[in-house]
């Protein structure tokens, strides 16, 4: 069941234990980021909420942030992650610079192609609040395995991020703790090369098709 927390001033936390939603809600509309997962029901939820009519802008396109699009029939999504998306919803393209504002918020869009090649953060640079999807996260798992993934351009992205990081004071991943600070950018980076290079030693999964690599921050699935 996916519950729901007022985290600050119109703006809505939705977490099934497994994954985060963030809804925010203005005067004539609300601006709802990621769907969750099928069976996580984050427009019953959302409905809890608010009527207002809703716009759905993604992270990423993985089954977990895009599971519920069905209920809404359209989304804001980067085209690099169109092909993650089943038939029979509407995607609008998703770039660089572009703003969605709603209720006091005002999301600029950012880039970040590594964990998907279509993953973006949303960042609020007056309230000084960034939403990172699954690129910036406490600890970890992050998933950088299969064939969407890429480790090159994700320790790119983080070298963008970290450029940003002393204009955000919060940061709210999708996954495991939050909020953290700006400074898990720099961790995420740091054990990320190390995985590159070959400096973090890898176990397999006893499920999934891929090794746990932890580095002094951060663990990562990775090939």
């Amino acid at each position: 069941m996916t519950e729901t927390a007022l985290f600050t001033d119109n703006f809505y936390i939705l977490d099934d234990g497994r994954v985060r939603q963030f809804l925010v809600t203005g005067e004539e509309d609300a601006l709802l980021i990621d769907t969750g997962f099928e069976d996580s029901h984050v427009c019953e939820a959302v409905r809890k909420i608010t009527d207002l009519p809703v716009k759905v802008i993604l992270t990423h396109g993985d089954r977990d942030h895009a599971g519920g699009l069905k209920d809404f029939g359209e989304c804001y999504l980067h085209k690099g992650d169109w092909h993650l998306i089943q038939d029979g919803v509407r995607l609008k393209p998703l770039s660089e610079g572009d703003v969605f504002e709603c209720g006091g918020y005002r999301f600029e869009t950012i880039e970040i192609p590594g964990h998907t090649y279509g993953s973006v953060a949303f960042f609020d640079r007056e309230k000084r609040l960034l939403l990172p999807g699954d690129s910036v996260q406490k600890a970890g798992p992050i998933y950088m395995f299969g064939e969407h993934r890429n480790l090159e351009l994700y320790i790119r992205s983080q070298k963008k991020l970290l450029s940003l990081a002393d204009q955000a004071d919060t940061i709210i991943p999708c996954h495991h703790e939050y909020p953290i600070g700006p400074e898990y950018i720099g961790r995420n980076l740091e054990d990320a090369e190390a995985l590159k290079n070959g400096e973090l030693k890898g176990e397999k999964h006893p499920v999934m098709p891929c090794f746990s690599c932890k580095g002094k921050w951060t663990e990562f699935y990775y090939e």
